[in-house]
């Protein structure tokens, strides 16, 4: 007779070990599955994704201008600001001759009979050019008797300063104490002088020129041009009379250079002419004021 298949107490331990080793083998190789799928998944993706960036930098390329527009040119060289303020300047002169504050309003009260100045000069200067002065002083620019002398004969000269940002200081008293002794000076005392407000010391320059003094020309000249006198009293002679003009030595050309930075002018120069725009004055271009010509009858030098 068969009997049924039996098995030891020895057998079956050993079974049940056999499976209780297994399991942490299978859970190992689920999960080695899943990190494969996971890595397999995200390698994929990112293959995917640095398709579809390569294409769209490529679109991008493509569509771009070949060559740099005026306007992406001024964006790049940061030049907002300037015509935002350019812009301002022009809407404050709109707003003055709206107001009445034109120039042959400013004299009213003054007697018909004065004699009007042929112009008023102003040389800008600055803390620690005592020696520039004392070379104007002794070359184009008189001093003394002769400095009346001049005026009576229509010009002022002034060397125009501003104030220190530490008021009252020995920076101060030094100008003061020059202006006693030499009284050439117009000294801006709503000016504070650093080279980054040369823009409101020519609008302030001019402003309080024209209150202090009726004439024909109002003129700025750096303290770094040398003038033939004679020879700028004759030229602005023979342009007396000639309302609203703006002469001066005109720089033509584009702002922005090919090399994508801007040409050198000064930004006081060129709030100047932003605000002459403003006031619609005739533009003359005088080359003899071009002071690095190489014209026998120029009217000025570099120094």
């Amino acid at each position: 007779m068969e009997g049924l298949p039996t098995t030891t107490q020895a057998e079956r331990r050993w079974r049940s070990k056999n499976l209780q080793t297994s399991k942490p083998s299978l859970v190992m190789a689920f999960f080695s599955c899943v990190a494969w799928l996971y890595v397999a998944g995200r390698l994929w993706q990112d293959a995917e994704n640095r398709t579809l960036l390569s294409n769209l930098l490529k679109k991008n390329i493509e569509q771009r201008p070949k060559v740099l527009t005026v306007e992406d040119k001024l964006m790049v060289l940061g030049c907002k600001d300037l015509e935002r303020r350019i812009v301002e300047v022009e809407m404050d002169l709109t707003l003055a001759k709206s107001q009445g504050y034109l120039k042959h309003q400013l004299r009213q009260s003054e007697s018909s009979s004065e004699q009007k100045l042929l112009a008023v000069i102003g040389v800008y200067t600055g803390f620690g050019s005592h020696l520039k002065r004392n070379t104007f002083r002794g070359s184009w620019m008189p001093k003394g008797d002769a400095l009346k002398k001049l005026e009576e004969r229509g010009v002022v000269i002034r060397f125009v300063i501003g104030r220190s940002a530490n008021r009252g200081d020995s920076l101060d008293r030094n100008i003061d104490e020059e202006n006693r002794k030499t009284k050439d000076f117009l000294i801006l005392e709503g000016h504070e002088e650093a080279q980054e407000e040369l823009p409101k010391k020519v609008k302030l320059f001019f402003s309080t020129a024209v209150q202090n003094w009726d004439a024909e020309f109002y003129i700025k000249v750096d303290d770094n041009i040398d003038i033939d006198l004679e020879g700028l009293i004759g030229l602005l002679e023979r342009r007396r009379g000639q309302d609203s003009a703006y002469i001066g030595c005109m720089k033509s050309g584009e702002v922005v250079a090919e090399d994508a930075s801007l040409k050198t002018y000064a930004h006081d120069d060129i709030s100047v002419g932003s605000w002459i725009m403003g006031v619609q004055a005739t533009y003359i271009d005088d080359n003899r004021l071009c002071c690095s010509s190489i014209r026998q009858d120029k009217v000025c030098s570099e120094a």
